[in-house]
């Protein structure tokens, strides 16, 4: 091989390793007040750490943490500054009109988070800076600060008409953003369009992670293509959630493991929560970042 081959050779292999460790890094989410949104002390661990409960508390959690409980947060926990990359959009799409906010990079994005709402709710819910304990304030800044996409949409229902309007949401900022690492967050009854958006071939294929929140189970995600391709789950549960018992989350847990070896699925119990708080204490950095590690 002759010297100018052999530099040629080098410099190529070099070039890779440097794509390939730059790629690496682009896909772990650097800190946005991380001392802040920690978990609280761990009550208890099982399973090697895929099942953990968290010692919640109200008085703690809720009312020093806001300035107003459950409406404003302390200053501390928000920087809305991050306004300035939020558009409130509409996509004409063949399912129908989407309407959504767009927080971060609309193109070329290397992430793109999906947050969809329960009963009752809207795409405004995902976008509050204040409420939740300033937790959308915080995945608002981790999009816009680590070259993401966020997308908070409404849609009519949460069958099959709903979950055809997110999946075209989907597939239009999937080819804007061709590179892009694809989570799905359900709240509550939104639960039910991950699970149908699991289950479309379209977006089954296609999306790289799903966090149930305070949400519900789906025995036929066992035979979607989401599940084939072992696309990690987490699932955030309140201990005192009257809405979807967790006795019956955990069980669901449970069995996809049992199901599949090794499944990367983790479960998150906090203890005397009710509904709402896992939208208020997922620690989206850790979440993301685990599900980054382990998505195909």
């Amino acid at each position: 091989m002759s010297i100018r081959c052999q530099i040629f050779c080098a410099f190529a292999v070099a070039t890779a390793l440097l794509s390939s460790a730059a790629q690496s890094q682009a896909l772990s989410l650097k800190p946005f007040k991380d001392d802040l949104f920690a978990y609280p002390p761990t009550l208890s661990s099982d399973i090697n750490g895929a099942y953990t409960v968290i010692d919640y508390r109200e008085m703690r959690d809720i009312n020093q943490r806001d300035q107003v409980p459950e409406r404003r947060v302390n200053a501390q926990y928000t920087d809305p500054s991050v306004r300035k990359v939020q558009q409130d959009l509409l996509l004409k799409t063949d399912a129908g009109d989407v309407r959504h906010v767009a927080v971060g990079k609309t193109e070329g994005a290397g992430i793109i988070v999906l947050y969809l709402h329960g009963q009752g709710g809207s795409r405004k819910q995902g976008v509050d800076d204040f409420t939740f304990g300033g937790n959308f304030n915080r995945l608002k800044n981790l999009m816009a600060g680590n070259g993401g996409l966020y997308l908070s949409p409404d849609f009519p229902d949460f069958g099959d008409t709903g979950a055809a309007q997110v999946a075209a949401l989907i597939g239009h900022y999937a080819e804007q953003s061709p590179g892009a690492k694809i989570f799905v967050a359900c709240g509550s009854m939104g639960g039910a369009l991950c699970w149908k958006l699991a289950a479309r071939k379209d977006t089954g294929g296609r999306i790289n992670g799903l966090l149930l929140l305070g949400s519900l189970w789906d025995e036929s995600f066992f035979t979607s293509p989401a599940f084939k391709r072992r696309v990690p789950v987490f699932f955030g549960q309140g201990s005192h959630d009257v809405v979807y018992p967790v006795a019956k989350q955990e069980a669901f847990f449970r069995s996809i493991i049992a199901t599949a070896k090794a499944y990367p699925t983790r479960f998150v119990r906090f203890e005397t929560g009710t509904h709402g708080t896992p939208i208020r204490m997922v620690d989206w950095r850790g979440t993301l970042n685990w599900m980054l590690s382990k998505a195909s």
